[in-house]
């Protein structure tokens, strides 16, 4: 081969390399402008939310509906229920006060969803998911309450955190209480595998765990908080922001890194749910 063909082949093969590096940035540029637009999304819906908090006159929260209180398999039932996922060990945990209905909520899911499952993965944090009311107490419906009791449900299944993710994705417009029909609780449990049995759908449509979900609620309103959804690490809040940082997948990494310094990540998993029926 020539010279001129060799430097000719030279050539292109670095205008081919430029050509997938230029590629590669472009990518990363627009993931990163997506992750931001997901968490401005969410800073500023839940300021929004967090209006209507405030201006909420009603402080009595949770259920309609009296009955005992029966909590799901694995879950809490002191002064604030949650459902725990992740290593029960893990050295930091994450406390998240939600509604199914909230629309910042769905924002921060859809933002930190990835990054929370990889970091209960590590072993790194435990999560607590506190299941609040508040948009049925402001807008009407019972979306949020029968939402959470599904939740609950599929908790007894052992399959709470895949029937959470569903619920978010597939959340309905705010003034939709589409969450209000059982019918379409139960028909998105079919996107988890093995979750749509008698056992599920019994708990759904008897409201088992309605009652646990009005402590829980209970337990949001007399907490104060601006609104949903409210996240703290190790108690100390940290969305919107945590200090003068703003909240990000990398921020939240980083901070549960800087909380973990020199402690031993978790291993030990929650106890199995009985199997569904």
């Amino acid at each position: 081969m020539s010279q001129k063909n060799s430097d000719g082949n030279r050539s292109a093969r670095e205008r081919l390399q430029q050509q997938r590096e230029r590629e590669k940035a472009r990518e990363k540029q627009r993931r990163v402008l997506i992750v931001s637009a997901a968490v401005v999304g969410v800073l500023g819906l839940a300021a929004v939310v967090g209006v209507i908090a405030a201006n909420t006159g009603d402080k009595d929260g949770g259920s309609d509906k009296a009955g005992p209180v029966v909590t799901p398999s694995g879950a809490t039932t002191d002064d604030k229920p949650a459902i725990p996922t992740g290593k029960t060990d893990a050295p930091s945990t994450l406390a998240i006060w939600e509604d199914f209905r909230c629309p910042a909520c769905a924002s921060f899911e859809n933002a930190f969803r990835d990054t929370i499952h990889e970091l209960e993965a590590a072993g790194a944090i435990k999560a607590e998911y506190h299941l609040a009311t508040l948009i049925d107490r402001n807008m009407g419906g019972s979306g949020s309450l029968r939402a959470a009791n599904a939740a609950a449900c599929a908790q007894d299944a052992g399959k709470f955190t895949a029937y959470h993710d569903v619920l978010y994705i597939n959340q309905p417009q705010e003034t939709d209480d589409a969450f209000g029909q059982n019918s379409k609780l139960i028909e998105l449990a079919a996107k988890v595998p093995g979750l749509d049995t008698p056992a599920f759908r019994s708990c759904v449509e008897d409201g088992t765990h309605d009652s646990w979900v009005g402590k829980s609620n209970e337990a949001f309103v007399k907490g104060d908080f601006r609104g949903t959804p409210s996240v703290l690490l190790n108690g100390e809040s940290i969305f919107p922001t945590k200090g003068n940082e703003q909240i990000s997948p990398e921020n939240l990494k980083k901070w549960v890194a800087e909380a973990n310094k020199g402690k031993k990540p978790g291993t030990a998993s929650p106890a199995a749910a009985p199997a569904a029926g």
